[in-house]
């Protein structure tokens, strides 16, 4: 995500004066129920389980939960980057190719 992108969420917020209402509980809170919102374009899908023709529905969920990411980030001085990075760094740890390799087995069963 570009920092442009980012500023672009955090002026919509700040233009509307609502940071004074963002505080970690309820960004996290806000993070679960759009995150429930998205998977809800699942449920009752049957064996569909791309859900192609709910694209549209699917960009619009999943853009809540990013936008609520970067606003808890903001809110807790938190560096996207660096916490994804550190992430994905203690996941491959977890996860070493040789290891998981077209395998869906948790860390702990490998």
């Amino acid at each position: 995500m570009t920092r442009e992108t980012i500023n672009q969420v955090l002026k919509f917020r700040d233009d509307r004066n609502w940071k004074q209402f963002h505080n970690p509980k309820d960004l996290a809170l806000s993070i679960s129920l759009e995150a429930a919102e998205l998977l809800e374009v699942f449920q009752w899908s049957g064996s569909d389980t791309e859900c192609q023709d709910k694209e549209d529905k699917i960009k619009e969920e999943l853009a809540d939960v990013l936008c609520y990411c970067i606003l808890m980030a903001d809110r807790c001085g938190l560096d996207m980057d660096e916490i994804v990075q550190a992430k994905m760094k203690r996941n491959a740890e977890k996860y070493p190719v040789e290891k998981s390799k077209d395998s869906a087995k948790k860390y702990n069963e490998l």
